[in-house]
């Protein structure tokens, strides 16, 4: 149950309280002006809030795009459009002198939300002006302003802050160097990469881990080595984790065999899934045999899934009877899956039997995938199979995806797609007349992706 700080927070952000000030402006946004929030007194509504519910707000603030919603705002949340009108607002806003004090105040606060809600607000201002006081605070403020500081100057991803950054690589706190170390590499100014390495031998792992970050954000394929090195011998599995992901993210052939052998032998789960991530990630067939070992002997399903996802990537022909016996075997829905959808990306004529039978998994997903594979094969052979499944198939995606399956094989199967023809989905009904009338894509539904690659 919620506190009731955090539900005034939620309340203060729905309700549009504090009205438009006097003292703050706001830009234009499509002719007209939308009325600013009050700064004192969203930072004031943020204090006691639960600690997982102020990420959830800022992390909000921070993917948000200025002028609407970001890449990820996504047009229907559970708690409701107010929310997310509200916060656009704030993006909107564009600070007073007074706003601007009450945001530097706000990263002194006690309150660890108020601190970090100011950083963020900071950030997303695009206000190069504040870079000099965030710059003064990380050589003179306490411990938890210093932190905050180094937040901010990272979101505003502003040149003018690497030098500062840079300096606070040598703060005597942990939080502190690993901030710095995050902001470097979310500004992408490839000057810190030379700094930063000899982070990589700090006695804290949050700090080795954000530097890990920041390296392959950076591009610093000079680092290669080094970072290999952090792979085969960081005790911390997080900072093994990162580092599996940065020399995927640069894409370093010299990594191949170091990453293989993590897929192979590292203890943790998740420094296997990054490896097996960015093996597919490198695209080089060297990485074949070490993926066809974890699809089908790892003990994670984490770890087959993503090395499925791989081999899909590569288009690895010599993968296909591994990826077959996945999609009809493994006890994982998500692994079925992905393997179905593997075989969708590599290029053949045939599809195998297990491909056709997935038509009838207890899984939706799985069937989706499945038929979207076929649908890319065109197996001619398949047909009877889809068919059937056409007759029995309730979800309407996995149906959209049936027909395409049809069409792409060479067949109209007029007495299956006439019937759907009165089917309460309007893209269904448009495709079984696409196909009818022996029309091809483009088609109007989105194709189905595996599960997004693991996040650094």
């Amino acid at each position: 149950m919620f506190a009731r700080s955090s539900l005034l927070f939620l309340s203060f952000l729905a309700s549009g309280a504090g009205g438009a000030p006097a003292h703050t402006t706001v830009a234009p946004s499509l002719g007209h002006h939308t009325p600013a929030p009050d700064v004192r007194e969203l930072l004031g509504a943020a204090r006691g809030v639960a600690p997982a519910l102020c990420v959830l707000a800022a992390d909000g603030i921070s993917t948000m795009g200025r002028w609407g919603g970001g890449m990820w705002d996504a047009p229907a949340m559970s708690i409701g459009g107010e929310v997310r009108t509200r916060v656009r607002e704030i993006l909107r806003a564009r600070y007073s002198a007074d706003d601007s004090r009450a945001l530097l105040d706000g990263l002194s606060a006690d309150d660890a939300c108020v601190r970090h809600l100011a950083a963020t607000l900071i950030g997303r201002s695009e206000d190069k002006g504040f870079v000099d006081q965030l710059a003064s605070r990380l050589t003179s403020a306490p411990p938890a302003e210093r932190q905050a500081a180094a937040i901010a100057l990272g979101l505003l991803d502003a040149n003018e802050g690497v030098d500062p950054l840079l300096r606070a690589l040598r703060d005597v706190s942990a939080d502190v160097r690993a901030n710095a170390a995050w902001g470097l590499g979310r500004i992408g100014d490839k000057r810190a990469a030379r700094t930063l390495v000899a982070l990589l031998r700090d006695d804290h792992p949050e700090v080795r881990a954000a530097t890990v970050v920041a390296l392959g954000r950076l591009e610093a394929r000079e680092n290669v080595d080094a970072l290999l090195r952090v792979l085969k011998e960081d005790p911390s599995a997080e900072v093994r984790r990162v580092a599996a992901w940065a020399l995927g993210q640069l894409e370093a052939r010299a990594a191949i065999q170091g990453l293989g052998t993590a897929l192979r032998q590292d203890k943790s789960s998740e420094v296997r899934e990054m490896s097996a991530w960015a093996l597919g990630n490198i695209g080089s067939r060297e990485t074949v045999d070490a993926l066809l070992a974890a699809l089908k002997s790892d003990e994670s399903s984490e770890v087959r899934e993503t090395a499925a996802w791989a081999l899909g990537q590569l288009n690895a022909r010599n993968a296909v009877d591994a990826l077959a016996e996945a999609v009809g075997r493994d006890k994982e829905a998500e692994v079925r899956g992905t393997a179905a959808w593997a075989l969708g990306q590599i290029h053949m004529d045939r599809a195998p039997a297990s491909l056709v039978a997935a038509l009838k998994d207890s899984d939706d997903d799985v069937r989706l995938k499945a038929a979207w594979a076929l649908s890319h094969i065109g197996d001619a052979d398949a047909i009877p199979a889809v068919t059937e499944a056409l007759k029995s198939e309730q979800r309407e995606r996995v149906r959209q995806a049936l027909i395409r399956a049809l069409l792409e094989s060479g067949e109209r199967s007029e007495e299956a797609l006439t019937g759907l023809l009165q089917s309460k989905d309007e893209k269904t009904r448009e495709l079984a007349v696409r196909a009818l009338a022996g029309r091809r894509g483009p088609w109007p539904w989105p194709w189905p992706w595996p599960r997004p690659r693991p996040a650094p």
